[in-house]
Formats: structure tokens, sequence, C-alpha cells
């Protein structure tokens, strides 16, 4: 399977290191409700590697972590040419989002191979065995979004599925004229799925007029624009590269500013009874 270029430009880390002579500040926060990772910090020095992975960094922007966000890891992957990985991940529990956001990757399973573009996403579910690799002259950087699924006796896992933020039609919030939506990749009625991980979107001007306060965990990556955030009484000026990691009831409202669409990656987790143990 071979896909298309996105007609959309994606935000990516920023890489490289600050020059001596640049002043000692930022935006960075991590309180007891959200934690804010401006995209200056992501650099160079804060990169990681993985086991079994060739020619390959990462960001780790969001982890588990005991009494904050608990359900889910949030890697930014970059893939240099020839790069990659036969065994990605050991862990038969975990199940998968990838979306690419600059150059291309194979990704193999079920004996089938498929060229993924910017723009696509993937979905992986537990106990798959995939493979990933770049073999293009250009380095390949994509979201890894991975949960331990929930199983749910007599309700079959998830199946493997890829798509794109251009094949999904976005769908407008009530009342909105369009100015407020979201493109979601997995039917919200479909109980096998345990998280979702959407794209919103808010033109300019385009805003969530209440804190909304709820039970699911929440990541957002900034893929495009700018905009204002409201988390647990602080505003946030935020814009593309920037992350938001929320733990669960965290009250949360934003507008967009600029000229230009704001749109962010948001990873919840769904359709699922509350563990009733610590």
């Amino acid at each position: 399977m071979t896909t298309v270029q996105s007609k959309y430009s994606y935000a990516l880390p920023a890489a490289g290191l600050p020059p001596q002579t640049e002043r000692f500040a930022d935006r960075a926060i991590f309180t007891n409700a959200y934690a804010f990772i401006p995209r200056s910090v992501m650099t160079d020095i804060v990169t990681s590697s993985l086991p079994f992975w060739e020619k390959t960094r990462l960001w780790v922007i969001a982890r588990p972590l005991t009494g904050f966000s608990e359900s889910f890891s949030h890697y930014i992957m970059e893939v240099s040419s020839k790069g990659g990985s036969d065994r990605p991940d050991d862990n038969i529990s975990s199940e998968h989002v990838l979306f690419i956001v600059d150059g291309s990757i194979e990704l193999e399973y079920n004996g089938s191979i498929h060229s993924l573009q910017s723009g696509n996403y993937a979905y992986l579910p537990a106990g798959l065995s995939w493979r990933l690799h770049n073999s293009k002259n250009k380095k390949a950087v994509f979201h890894w979004i991975r949960k331990r699924y929930d199983e749910i006796e007599g309700i079959q896992r998830p199946t493997p599925f890829i798509t794109s933020d251009e094949a999904v039609k976005p769908v407008s919030m009530p009342d909105t004229d369009g100015v407020w939506q979201t493109s979601m990749f997995v039917d919200p009625t479909d109980i096998r799925h345990d998280m979702h991980v959407n794209i919103v979107t808010f033109q300019p001007g385009g805003l969530i007029p209440f804190a909304e306060t709820h039970v699911m965990e929440h990541g957002l990556y900034v893929l495009q624009g700018r905009g204002a955030y409201y988390l647990n009484g602080d505003w946030r000026e935020v814009e593309e590269g920037d992350y938001m990691w929320l733990r669960a009831f965290c009250p949360q409202a934003c507008y967009a500013a600029g000229t230009e669409p704001f749109r962010y990656l948001l990873y919840k987790d769904v359709n699922r009874h509350m563990p009733l143990h610590l």
C-alpha cells in the first residue's frame, strides 16, 4: 500500500541546541494538574534511544506517572535514513497509534508493507507483530502514542488500519458553523477502542467557551498555528510544536489566535470502567 503526501504541514521538534549566549528563560512548567512542554525545550540534549531501534532517536513527552496521568506514553520519533526496527516493542499488551509528520516510513504487518507519508495515521492493536523502517535518504518523524490495552471479556480487540488527515472528514461541534471541528480517526461508538487520538481544528477566533472538566487524560501536541490555553486556572500562550499533558479533571479551555488554523493532535482514554484499585 502506498499513500499520498498530505496537503497539511506539521510542526517538528526544534532539535539542535540553543547558543551559549541564549538567556535562560522559558515557558516550561510542571504542576500537579498539567505539564506544559514548549517546543524550545525539545532539543538534542533531551533525546532518548530505544532497544532494537537503529539510527533512531526520540523525544519522550509523556509517560505514566503515579498520581498524574497514568494511561499512556507519547513519543516523537526521528528515524534517520536506513533506520528503523524489526522489534519495535516487546510489550504485547501495548496498542499503538502512529502519526507521520515528516518524511516517509515503511510499516509492515500481516504480511503487507505500507508506505506511509506525512499526514498518515496508523492504528496497531495489542498483540500485532509489526516492523518499521525508513528506506529514503531523508529522515522520518512521527508521533507514537502507546497505551496498555484494556481487555474486556466478550469484546474483540480492534483490527489494524491506516488512514490519513485528508481522508477523514472533520466533524463540526454543535452550533459552531465549522469554526471548531474534530477529525475522528476512530468511530466514537466503536466500544472495542479504549483510546482515541484525534485532530482538533479551530479557525482563527474559534474557542472552547467553557472550562471542560472530565475524567479523560489528555496529551495535546500543537501541529499548526497558535492560541491561548486555559489550564487549571492558568492561561498559557501556545504555538505549533508545543505540548500539553493533562491529568484527569484538569479544567481546560482555549481560543485560536493568529491568521491560520489552530490544530492539535489529541489523545484521550475512553470507553472503560474506572479501575477501583490504586
